[in-house]
């Protein structure tokens, strides 16, 4: 079992959701990946990944590309085996320029709380070193809060 585990409500939603963002930003694919079926579907920007194997393989690309990745996710809404989020995230490329992701993503669960499929809408917005707001995993004192549009 992969807590908390369907059917949601607002609490346990919201732990899904920090849990997940606590997991994304350790970059660790493995550990990112083993949050998902082994038959999970994504749909990732416009690339369609399918099982762990290619997620895992996917996340590895990424931050191989995306340096000094750091994200934030909130809940926008849920029911009992699905939950949406809204996210941000910023990076660094290759050559040096800062970047923030923003995006929205719906998930789906199994019993066990493993997610099943996932569908992430993300739009990249060019920012200079000076905007950055995300700059690691977030504090305690900040988990529940949303960050601003800009």
């Amino acid at each position: 079992m992969r807590p908390p585990v369907p059917p949601f409500t607002a609490e346990t939603a919201a732990q899904k959701v920090q849990a997940a963002e606590d997991a994304w930003n350790t970059r660790d694919p493995a550990k990112v990946a083993a949050a998902y079926t082994p038959d999970t579907v994504w749909r990732n920007r416009s690339e369609f990944v399918t099982g762990r194997e290619q997620v895992q393989a996917f996340l590895t690309r990424k931050w191989e590309r995306e340096h000094d990745y750091a994200l934030r996710k909130s809940l926008w809404a849920f029911t009992d085996d699905h939950i949406a989020v809204r996210f941000q995230y910023e990076y660094r490329d290759d050559a040096g320029q800062w970047w923030r992701a923003y995006g929205n993503e719906n998930w789906e669960f199994d019993a066990e709380g493993y997610m099943r499929r996932r569908e992430a809408s993300i739009n990249d917005v060019a920012i200079d070193e000076a905007d950055r707001r995300i700059t690691g995993p977030r504090p305690e004192s900040e988990r529940g809060q949303d960050l601003p549009l800009q």
